[in-house]
């Protein structure tokens, strides 16, 4: 009897159990053991990925309560629903359907908003993500993948958000896709085929949304949803960067661990960013479709702009001269042709900087410690040009509303896009890479002076000078733990014979862009131990 109880005493308790049973199978304590302690450095910067994550997870979570009330159908009905302005208009059920989620479903019109302002704010975090981990270096060996696992995200994000604020069939979305539809047109030979199969016969046809629909609830989100997972799992693997500072190196990672800090940080962001998305949903309408009416293929509506992120394109087109070239009895638009090829050159010209640089440099090591900006001046330069060139892009994008809020011409603006388009990030690159030289100048001043007190001293003979403080060590480590690179040097055009070697075109161009990366003037030289003892000894200096 008492064997009996004994037994049943030290029987472990039911979730015990099943956690024992699902360890044996699956590995879940090892796997636990190995990661949940893992250290995560803390840096503000770090929470723009997390924005990223967060924002799509509310995305997921409000489309798939959408998803329950659309119907994605361009089938004519009249509509008569709540809205009484709209009463026996004649519509597509997707738009009828997006009025009925608007006024007729409980919370339908909220988490319209929501979904549609967290989509605008996944793509901005994305961008400034990815310009943080730019910036900083964090793209290079061995994150180049998941910076392209990035950019994908970052280009799939955009597509998903023309799909989505197309599928309403409203005046505003469907003007977009008009917009669209011209630009596959313009590709030669295959671009009108290509319009037949994606829109199922002559624009608007009567199967596009429902074609946008599965794209967009099901194609896109999936490869989507693989690239996020794969992205966090190099990260975990790689383990994370972190900013130069005492006791981190190369080889350790200086911070909190994920379990319980990491993570009880994040759940509160998570719900703080889900938070402020609600309010902004809540106050600031986007989107009214019921003041823009369902898609007439003769309408166009006033004012009408694409969300901000496809500003790009639309300004390439925008501001393009209208050529056209007829050969053979075709015609060649040149105005759209021309702008839908600049477009991905634009956008990927940022995607192909890791291997770039990396052949520039020739550095094959691994980098865990990432860069001052300030220390880097040409790479910072190539980034604020790329900014640059999209705003312009973005103004180009909105030229009539530009010209009416502000009372410009549209042709004086339509000219500033087509000169700027050149100009401004050549300017952008160099004021970028002065300011980047200027700072570390002061910092190379800040090393071998120290700090300025503000405090003036007289000496015996007369001269006033101001009192420096030497900064502790764990700033001067700070201030000169980046490293800097040598210009790649050609070497010997002519062998120990005498037998001139010939130089491979590719090998000069790496060499000149070497120097103009890393040349005398690219980078100020940073502070010897020499000079820093000879200052802090006080000869000549105070």
């Amino acid at each position: 009897m008492s064997t009996a109880t004994d037994t049943k005493a030290r029987k472990a308790p039911a979730g015990e159990r099943v956690a024992d049973w699902a360890d044996g199978r699956l590995g879940i304590y090892s796997l636990a053991k190995a990661n949940m302690r893992k250290i995560f450095p803390d840096h503000w910067s770090f929470m723009l990925g997390e924005i990223c994550l967060y924002s799509f997870i509310i995305i997921i979570l409000t489309g798939v309560y959408l998803t329950l009330f659309f119907h994605p159908s361009m089938n004519e009905v009249e509509y008569h629903g709540s809205y009484v302005p709209m009463q026996g208009v004649m519509m597509s059920e997707a738009f009828a359907s997006t009025l009925d989620i608007s006024f007729d479903v409980r919370g339908g019109l909220l988490i319209r908003q929501i979904h549609h302002w967290a989509a605008l704010i996944f793509v901005a975090a994305m961008i400034v993500h990815m310009m943080r981990v730019f910036f900083t270096g964090a793209f290079r060996k061995p994150r180049e993948v998941n910076w392209i696992f990035g950019f994908l995200l970052l280009v799939l994000g955009m597509f998903t958000g023309f799909t989505g604020y197309s599928l309403p069939d409203d005046l505003l979305s469907g003007t977009g896709v008009r917009f669209m539809q011209g630009a596959i047109l313009s590709v030669p030979v295959v671009g009108t085929y290509l319009s037949m199969f994606l829109f199922g016969g002559e624009f608007p046809g009567g199967d596009f949304v429902a074609r946008f629909y599965s794209v967009h609830i099901l194609l896109l989100p999936g490869i989507m949803m693989g690239l996020l997972v794969a992205h966090l799992i190099l990260v975990f693997y790689h383990k994370h960067t972190q900013y130069a500072g005492p006791g981190k190196t190369n080889n350790n990672v200086v911070g909190m661990p994920l379990l319980p800090v990491y993570m009880a940080k994040a759940g509160g962001f998570f719900f703080l960013v889900f938070g402020v998305i609600a309010v902004v949903a809540a106050v600031a309408s986007i989107n009214p479709i019921w003041a823009l009416g369902p898609y007439r293929p003769d309408h166009v509506s006033t004012g009408a702009q694409p969300d901000w992120y496809m500003g790009m394109p639309e300004g390439l087109i925008r501001a393009m001269p209208g050529w056209e070239i007829n050969l053979w009895g075709h015609t060649l638009v040149l105005g759209v042709f021309i702008p839908l090829l600049l477009f991905p050159l634009v956008l990927g010209s940022i995607a192909v900087w890791p291997f770039i640089e990396s052949w520039v440099t020739g550095d094959k090591r691994e980098h865990h410690i990432l860069d001052r900006p300030r220390n880097v001046p040409t790479r910072t330069a190539f980034g604020v040009a790329w900014i640059a060139e999209y705003i312009v892009l973005l103004i180009g994008g909105g030229n009539d509303m530009f010209a009416q809020y502000f009372h410009l011409s549209i042709n004086s603006i339509t000219w500033f896009v087509r000169i700027g388009f050149f100009v401004v990030p050549v300017l952008a690159f160099i004021v970028t890479k002065r300011i980047c030289l200027g700072l570390q100048r002061r910092d190379h001043d800040k090393v071998l002076h120290g700090r300025e007190t503000g405090i003036i001293k007289r000496l015996p003979h007369g001269e006033f000078v101001e009192v420096h403080e030497p900064l502790p060590q764990g700033k001067l480590h700070t201030l000169t733990a980046h490293e800097q690179y040598k210009p790649i040097e050609i070497g010997p055009t002519v062998d120990e014979n005498g037998v001139e070697r010939k130089v491979k075109a590719t090998e000069k161009l790496r060499a000149k862009l070497s120097k103009g990366f890393y040349a005398e003037g690219n980078q100020i030289p940073k502070p010897t131990v020499e000079e820093y003892k000879e200052i802090q000894s006080g000869h000549g200096h105070h």
